[in-house]
């Protein structure tokens, strides 16, 4: 069996995979969001949302999602909207390395200093 390009997948089949939606909310999902399953499939499930499912039992990207089930990143955010909003994921955001609350205090990282200064 020869996989197609994504780009050439059958307009049909996707509008048929998103039940013809075209966008999801963008402000839930960017490409490095973690996605972890919270349950296992169920018989009656859509296959695309049983294979994510199956796939996140670890905590996956969204583009790894993409590229493992061979649709666009926006078809899979889709996806992702309805088993987040059922449930059935959780998304989980990388942190964001500019946060201050994050960043250790200046006392702390001349403790640090001093401490390697020592060695």
């Amino acid at each position: 069996m020869n996989p197609r390009p994504i780009d050439r997948e059958d307009p049909d089949r996707l509008y048929t995979v998103t039940g013809g939606r075209a966008r999801a909310d963008e402000a839930s999902f960017d490409t490095v969001t973690l996605i972890v399953s919270e349950c296992e499939p169920t018989p009656a499930m859509q296959s695309e949302h049983a294979r994510i499912l199956r796939m996140c039992r670890r905590p996956m990207a969204v583009v790894e999602i993409s590229a493992e089930l061979r649709l666009p990143v926006s078809v899979v955010k889709i996806l992702l909207r309805d088993l987040l909003d059922t449930g059935q994921i959780t998304a989980r955001h990388p942190a964001s390395t500019t946060t201050w609350a994050r960043q250790p205090s200046p006392e702390t990282l001349e403790q640090v200093l001093i401490a390697l200064q020592r060695l």
